[in-house]
């Protein structure tokens, strides 16, 4: 009995407290409003975006896949272009349409709206003037935005891994087209590359251009080139 008595008072003289009261909580604003993390375990990583003793960060902002943007200043419409014309606050223009062969839209209350050869940002004014001129809306605001680019491009024939259509939206000459395509195939003739542009036919030595000689060869693609690798 006398030892228990003597162990209590021993605890409370020296101060040895196992959890802080309420009051202790109070006296201490440091200890208010703060998160206290358990520290980290030796061999065990922490959580991803997190350092020992801190809060876990916010994760990182990743960006919207999308297709290669249409300069609104520089781009020009061309047919089979898919455009997303929003009119703000008449639903009934907006939309998404499909530029025909003929270079043309047809839009409501508004009729046939030619759109190739022109720039988005051209076309978001030229349907601005047409709704006022016709007294649809006083004060139109109308954006313009090509959403699918079908016009302009470039195809690739022959012994090349991957045969096909390329859209043609930045410039790009006839050995980064080739690259590409993914290659050669084993029995390809780069010494007998040809261009079909229109009625000219363009000779291409890829052994020549890839050691630097006659790099004249190695011309800018135009839209309806096709390249042909025998």
């Amino acid at each position: 009995m006398r030892t228990a008595i003597w162990c209590a008072l021993w605890l409370a003289g020296s101060g040895l407290v196992f959890g802080a009261t309420p009051a202790q909580q109070a006296a201490d604003p440091s200890k208010q409003g703060k998160q206290v993390l358990p520290p980290a375990q030796p061999g065990v990583p922490p959580p991803t975006g997190q350092t020992p003793g801190t809060a876990q960060s916010e994760p990182p902002k990743q960006e919207a896949p999308g297709g290669v943007a249409a300069n609104d200043e520089i781009y020009l419409i061309g047919p089979e272009d898919v455009l997303q014309i929003n009119v703000w606050g008449d639903p009934r223009l907006s939309g998404a349409f499909l530029v025909r062969s003929d270079g043309r839209i047809s839009m409501n209350l508004i009729g046939e709206v030619t759109a190739t050869g022109k720039t988005p940002a051209k076309l978001s004014k030229e349907i601005e003037d047409s709704l006022k001129e016709k007294e649809i809306l006083n004060r139109p605001q109308v954006n313009v935005q090509v959403t699918s680019i079908n016009s302009r491009k470039y195809s690739i024939n022959g012994e090349v891994v991957r045969p096909g259509q390329f859209p043609l939206v930045v410039p790009t000459k006839v050995m980064q087209a080739l690259v590409n395509a993914g290659g050669f195939k084993d029995f390809a003739n780069k010494k007998k590359i040809e261009i079909i542009r229109g009625d000219e036919r363009l000779k291409f030595n890829w052994n020549e251009v890839i050691k630097g000689k006659k790099l004249e060869q190695n011309v800018f693609l135009q839209p309806g080139d096709i390249i042909i690798v025998p």
